[in-house]
C-alpha cells in the first residue's frame, strides 16, 4: 500500500529571489509611470486589479487600442518595458520554485476499486449555481436597498426611477425607509446564502468571496467614489439623493455605505450558515427538540446558581460577590469533608462513595469557561446598554434645548429680505402639520455696556407670535413677560451718573420737564447679562457694523441704546451667552428692512418636519422661496454626536467579540470532552448537520444567557442612574444630571448584537465536530 498524495516541493532560493525580482519591477514600472505622469490613469486600473477586474477590463482596453491605430504610446516607455520584463521574470522565478514531487511508480493499492467513502464521492470543487446564489442575491440584496429607500423616503415609484424623475419629498422619513429597506435587502441576502449552501449542501466559501468581491463590492465602491468625483455626482446624485441623505445624517456618507455592504455579509454569512445546517443531510430538517435536549445536557447554561451568581457580579461587580461564594464555598466543603472523615471510621465504603459525589459536584473546567463565557457576554451588553442610553439622553436634552430656543423649520428667500411676510404666513398656515409661525429678523451686532462689550446675534421677534413657535417666554426668569417688549415703560429703569440730556426718562438740564423718553426694550441671555455685569432697568448700546449712519467728517457705525427689560436662561451657554432679543418694529427700523428674514415655523411632529418643510416649500411655489427643517439647520452638530454614538458601540461591543473568543474555546473544550458521544451519534445515524446544530444550539445558549443578564442589569442601572440621578456641573454640561434615555430599538438591537456574535463564533468549533469520524471517537474504546 502506498499514498497517492502528491507533495508540493517549495525551493526557497527561488521564491526569495523571485520575490526580490518581481519587487524590482515593480519599482521600475512605478519610474516609469512616475516619468509618463500616468498615475493618474494607472491608478484606476490598479484598484481594478486589486478587486480581480483588472484583466478583463485591460483586455478591453487593449481591444480598444488596437482598433485605433493612431493613439500614441507614452513618452519614456523604456522605464515600462523594463520593469515590464523584470516584473514577469520575478514571478517566473517564483513559478519555478514551486514543483510537485513526481507520482509513484509503485502499483495499486489493495483497495483499488472499492467503494469511495460516500462524503468524498460527493464532493465537487465548484458550483456555478452557488455562486450565482451567493454573488446574485447579494447584488440583488443592494439594488433592493437603494430602490426602497429611494420610493420610500422619496415617495417615487420604481417608473419614476427608471425615467429618471423620482418625486421629492412626501414619503417616509429616511431613517424610517433605511430601517425597512436594510431589512428587505437583508432578508434577501439571507435566502440567496441559504439557497446556495442548501444546494450545495456546504458552505461553499469561496463561492460566497467571489460572489462578494465581483459582484458585491462594485455598488459600495461607485457610492463612495460618488462623493469624491463631480462627474458621478451629475450623472447618479439626482437619482440616489434619498439614499446620499440618509448616508449623510451620520456625518460621514462612505462610512454608511460600508457599514451597511458588512450587514449584508453578516446576512449572507448567517444564510449559508442557516442553510447548511437545515439541508446539510441533503433533505430540509428544520427540527431542533432533540439537538437542544442534548445541548442543555451538555453545558446546563440555565441553572439557577449559574444565573444568579452572574447577576449579582454584573449588579455588585466582580469582587463582593466572589468572596461571599468563595467563602460559602469554603464553609459547605469543609463542613462535607469532616462528616465524610467521620463518617469514614465506621463505613469506609460509604465514605468513599460520599466523597466520589462532592468531587462530581466539583465545577469542570467546561462549566467554568461557560461561566466565564456568560458573564463576558453579560457585561458586554451592559455596558453597551448603559453607554447608549446615556449617549441617548444627552442628544435627547440636546435636542430639547435646540428646538426650545429655535424652529422645527424656517422659511426665507434665497436673496434679499421678505417683504411680502404677512401673505407668506398666511399661504404657510393652509399647509397641514404647521402648527405655530412667526416673523424674525436677525444680524449680528455689537453689544457694549458701562462694564463690557461682546459679539453677539441679535433677533428681532414678534411677541405675540414668538410664542406659538419657541419657549422663550417659559425661558424669562424673575416672572418678565414678552409684554415688555412692546410696552418697556413698564419695567423702571436703574439710575446711571450719564442719565439725562433728554438721552433716559428725567428732566433735562434747563429745568424745563419734558415728556420721558422711553428707550426700546431687549432681551438678554443670563450668561450675557452677567458678562456685561447689567440688570434689569440697566441701558445698553447695539451697535452694527453693517449699517452706517453719515457722521461730521466719514461714515459710522449705527447705535443705538436699549433697556434691558428681561432676561432669559435656555440651558445652553450657546444661546445664554451669544442671543439678545428686540421686537421686530425696532429690528426694522434699526436694520432699515422692509418686512423681514424668514419666518419661524413649528409643527405638530417633528420627526415629519423634513417633508412638512417640502410641502411648504411646494405650497409657495418653489424659487425663491425655500424651507429648512431643523436636521438641516443643525446637521453637522447631530451628524456628529450619531456618529459618535455608533463609534462608541462598536467600541464597547468589542467586549462581547472578546466574550466570543472565550465561547470557542469554551466549545471546542465541549467538542474535545465530546468526541466519544459524537462518535456515537453519528454511528446511529445522526447527520453533519444535527452535530452542527447541537454545538450551535450549546453557544447561542451561552449567548441568550448573557444578553438576558446583561439586558436586566443594564435596564437596573440605567433606572438607577434616572432615579437617584449623577449631578453635573450645568455650566460644563448645560444640564444639572446625567440624562438618560432608554431607545427600545437599540436595547433590543445590542442584545441580538451579542446572539449573533455568540452564534458565529459557534460556528467553527460546531463545524469541526462535525468532522468528526465515528471510527476516530471509538478506536481507543
Amino acid at each position: 500500500m502506498h499514498s497517492t498524495e502528491r507533495q508540493t516541493r517549495y525551493r526557497w532560493t527561488y521564491l526569495w529571489v523571485g520575490a526580490l525580482v518581481a519587487l524590482a519591477g515593480f519599482v521600475l514600472l512605478g519610474v516609469g509611470l512616475a516619468s509618463a505622469q500616468a498615475w493618474a490613469e494607472a491608478s484606476s486600473a490598479l484598484g481594478l486589479c486589486l478587486l480581480g477586474w483588472g484583466s478583463l477590463v485591460q483586455a478591453l482596453n487593449a481591444l480598444m487600442l488596437v482598433s485605433q491605430p493612431s493613439v500614441a504610446l507614452p513618452l519614456n516607455t523604456g522605464w515600462l518595458l523594463a520593469g515590464t520584463v523584470v516584473w514577469l521574470a520575478g514571478w517566473g522565478l517564483i513559478a519555478a520554485g514551486i514543483r510537485r514531487e513526481p507520482e509513484s511508480t509503485e502499483g495499486p493499492s489493495p483497495a483499488a476499486g472499492a467503494t469511495l467513502y460516500p462524503r468524498l464521492a460527493r464532493y465537487q470543487d465548484f458550483y456555478w449555481g452557488t455562486l450565482l446564489a451567493y454573488g446574485g442575491g447579494f447584488l440583488l440584496a443592494e439594488v433592493v436597498i437603494l430602490l426602497l429607500q429611494t420610493v420610500l423616503a422619496g415617495g417615487g415609484t420604481p417608473s419614476d426611477l427608471v425615467a429618471g424623475a423620482a418625486k421629492r419629498g412626501g414619503g417616509m422619513e429616511p431613517p424610517g425607509a433605511f430601517a425597512i429597506a436594510l431589512a428587505a435587502g437583508s432578508m434577501v441576502a439571507f435566502l440567496s446564502g441559504f439557497i446556495g449552501a442548501s444546494r450545495a449542501r456546504r458552505l461553499s466559501p469561496p463561492e460566497a468571496t467571489i460572489g462578494v468581491l465581483y459582484l458585491g463590492l462594485p455598488i459600495p465602491i461607485v457610492l463612495t467614489l460618488m462623493e469624491q468625483i463631480p462627474e458621478l455626482q451629475l450623472a447618479l446624485g439626482y437619482h440616489l439623493h434619498q439614499v446620499t441623505y440618509a448616508a449623510g445624517l451620520l456625518g460621514r456618507p462612505e462610512l454608511a455605505y460600508w457599514l451597511v455592504f458588512a450587514f449584508l455579509v453578516l446576512a449572507l454569512v448567517l444564510g449559508v450558515n442557516t442553510g447548511f445546517v437545515a439541508a446539510g443531510s441533503g433533505r430540509v430538517d428544520v427540527k431542533m427538540g432533540f439537538e437542544l435536549f442534548v445541548a442543555r445536557r451538555h453545558v446546563e447554561v440555565f441553572r439557577p446558581s449559574l444565573l444568579l451568581g452572574t447577576l449579582a457580579v454584573l449588579m455588585l461587580g466582580i469582587i463582593p460577590p466572589l468572596l461571599i461564594y468563595f467563602i460559602i464555598r469554603s464553609a459547605e466543603a469543609s463542613v462535607e469533608r469532616t462528616r465524610i472523615r467521620k463518617l469514614g471510621l465506621d463505613d469506609p465504603l460509604a465514605a468513599a462513595s460520599d466523597l466520589n459525589r462532592l468531587k462530581q459536584h466539583e465545577q469542570s473546567p467546561t462549566m467554568m469557561m461557560t461561566a466565564l463565557s456568560v458573564g463576558g457576554v453579560g457585561v458586554g451588553v451592559m455596558a453597551l446598554i448603559i453607554t447608549l442610553s446615556v449617549m441617548s439622553g444627552f442628544e435627547a436634552e440636546l435636542q430639547r434645548k435646540i428646538l426650545g430656543t429655535n424652529a422645527h423649520a424656517v422659511v426665507s428667500k434665497y436673496a434679499g429680505d421678505m417683504t411680502e411676510f404677512h401673505q407668506v404666513m398666511d399661504d404657510v398656515r393652509k399647509v397641514p402639520g404647521v402648527v405655530g409661525q412667526t416673523p424674525f429678523i436677525i444680524n449680528q451686532v455689537m453689544i457694549v455696556s458701562e462694564g463690557n462689550v461682546n459679539g453677539v446675534v441679535i433677533k428681532g421677534i414678534d411677541p405675540d407670535t414668538v410664542g406659538e413657535v419657541a419657549d422663550l417666554p417659559k425661558n424669562l426668569l424673575d416672572g418678565a413677560t414678552l409684554d415688555a417688549l412692546s410696552h418697556p415703560e413698564t419695567v423702571a429703569p436703574r439710575s446711571h451718573p450719564d442719565e439725562g440730556g433728554g438721552t433716559e426718562e428725567g428732566h433735562p438740564p434747563s429745568g424745563e420737564p419734558k415728556p420721558p423718553v422711553v428707550l426700546p426694550g431687549i432681551i438678554l441671555g443670563r450668561e450675557l447679562a452677567a458678562s456685561l455685569r447689567v440688570k434689569v432697568g440697566d441701558h445698553v448700546s447695539v451697535v452694527s457694523p453693517m449699517g452706517t449712519e453719515v457722521g461730521v467728517s466719514m461714515p459710522t457705525p449705527k447705535s443705538r441704546s436699549f433697556r434691558v427689560v428681561a432676561i432669559f436662561y435656555a440651558g445652553m451657554n450657546e444661546y445664554d451667552s451669544k442671543f439678545v432679543y428686540i421686537h421686530l418694529k425696532e429690528a426694522q427700523d434699526f436694520f432699515d428692512v422692509k418686512g423681514a428674514t424668514g419666518i419661524e415655523l413649528k409643527v405638530a411632529d417633528i420627526d415629519e418636519a423634513r417633508n412638512i418643510a417640502s410641502q411648504v416649500t411646494k405650497a409657495l411655489g418653489g424659487y425663491p422661496y425655500r424651507a429648512r427643517d431643523w436636521g438641516a439647520m443643525n446637521r453637522t452638530l447631530f451628524s456628529a454626536l450619531r456618529l459618535q454614538k455608533l463609534v462608541m458601540g462598536i467600541i464597547l461591543s468589542i467586549i462581547i467579540i472578546v466574550a466570543a473568543g472565550l465561547i470557542v474555546a469554551t466549545v471546542v473544550m465541549l467538542v474535545l470532552e465530546k468526541r466519544k458521544e459524537i462518535s456515537v451519534l453519528k454511528a446511529l445515524g445522526v447527520p453533519d448537520g444535527g452535530i452542527v446544530k447541537i454545538f450551535l444550539a450549546e453557544g447561542l445558549q451561552i449567548g441568550v444567557a448573557g444578553g438576558f443578564l446583561g439586558l436586566l442589569s443594564g435596564l437596573s442601572w440605567c433606572v438607577f442612574i434616572e432615579k437617584v440621578g449623577i449631578k453635573l456641573d450645568a455650566a460644563v454640561y448645560f444640564m444639572p444630571e446625567l440624562p438618560v434615555r432608554i431607545e427600545p430599538v437599540q436595547t433590543v438591537l445590542a442584545v441580538v448584537i451579542a446572539v449573533l456574535v455568540t452564534y458565529l463564533a459557534s460556528i467553527y468549533p460546531a463545524l469541526k465536530a462535525s468532522s468528526v469520524e465515528p471510527v476516530e471517537g471509538l478506536k481507543a474504546e
